[in-house]
């Protein structure tokens, strides 16, 4: 006797038929891949994968009604990142799976190329920008959130934290070194790494002026080896500079001693695309969630936070990220 198999309800099976549909293309797993630790606007993904922008486009509204991608406005552009599966909604378990699968998979020799000069165009753009602009920095920076509108937001979360009185910090992108007194005072060694050298030359006139012993400044990059470590490392307005925001929180976490801290302040997802332009930003804040899963991907332990609302529409956030005081190893 045959009995009628139980039937799935129609908008089930279009969820997980769409979900199968989605991860039935070799170019869309790809797609999955390349967004891993980036986002990618659909120019740039046409880029990577050699292919014209409107089939590109098709493919990523594909992963988009499957709920793959999730997408965040930058200016005139739309770009692309994984979306977090959630295993408590229907076909949430399924989307996991297919992510770690794709974890596994090595892109293409030739379209690894081809993303890694899409994230030197976008570094390069940045230093050209720096390079240029050293004069008018801090009028640029002021237009947006100048550290002056969130200098005692960081000062009050690094004064509740306990290092000793032999305690290193590590500043990432000094600009022109106006956090530094403050670092210097709180630490007995201060090291600033900056890949400009007009930027760092207006550093190391503010540290002759205030008479910064403890200051060393370094050009380099800030992402190259990490045998530069300290208890505390510090990016103020720094991150959206990074072609690669997750990746580089990734190897800022390696610069920092076990049981330290990594302190960023950035602002928080806004629209204002003027900002690319005035301010050399490559990315127009950052989703606090974001933050939060790349610091955690990247060993590190979400603290406390605090957000300062500013009168011009922008919101900072201040983030405090711990590493665990038994993890001794380089990721």
């Amino acid at each position: 006797m045959n009995l009628p198999a139980p039937a799935i309800r129609h908008e089930y099976s279009d969820e997980l038929a769409a979900l199968c549909k989605a991860g039935g293309d070799p170019l869309r797993l790809n797609v999955l891949r390349a967004l891993a630790n980036d986002s990618f606007g659909v120019l740039e993904l046409a880029q990577i994968f050699a292919i014209g922008q409107s089939g590109m486009s098709h493919h990523l509204k594909v992963l988009a009604q499957a709920n793959l991608v999730a997408t965040r406005r930058e200016g005139n552009a739309i770009f692309y990142r994984r979306a977090l599966p959630d295993a408590a909604v229907l076909g949430g378990r399924l989307h996991a799976a297919l992510l770690d699968e794709v974890d596994d998979l090595d892109l293409p020799a030739d379209a690894q190329a081809r993303m890694a000069l899409v994230q030197c165009q976008r570094a390069a753009a940045s230093e050209h920008f720096f390079s240029r602009m050293e004069e008018k920095f801090r009028a640029q920076q002021d237009l947006i959130a100048g550290l002056a509108q969130y200098r005692e937001s960081v000062l009050a979360l690094l004064d509740k934290l306990s290092f000793g009185e032999h305690a290193s910090a590590l500043e990432i992108g000094p600009g022109d070194g106006a956090f530094l007194p403050d670092l210097a005072r709180r630490f007995a060694q201060v090291t600033a790494l900056d890949n400009s050298a007009e930027m760092l030359e207006l550093a190391r006139q503010l540290c002759q002026r205030e008479q910064l012993d403890n200051v060393q400044l370094r050009l380099a990059d800030a992402l190259g080896d990490i045998t530069v470590q300290a208890h505390c490392v510090v990016l103020n307005m720094v991150l959206h500079h990074f072609p690669e925001p997750a990746a580089a929180l990734k190897q800022l976490a390696a610069r920092v001693t076990p049981g330290g801290s990594l302190l960023v302040t950035e602002l928080c997802s806004h629209n204002q695309s003027w900002a690319k332009e005035a301010c050399g930003d490559l990315w127009l804040g950052f989703e606090q969630e974001d933050l939060a899963f790349w610091a955690t991907a990247a060993g590190l332990v979400p603290g406390e936070s605090l957000y300062v609302g500013l009168r011009n529409g922008f919101q900072i956030q201040v983030r405090h990220f711990q590493r665990p005081a038994g993890d001794t190893h380089h990721r």
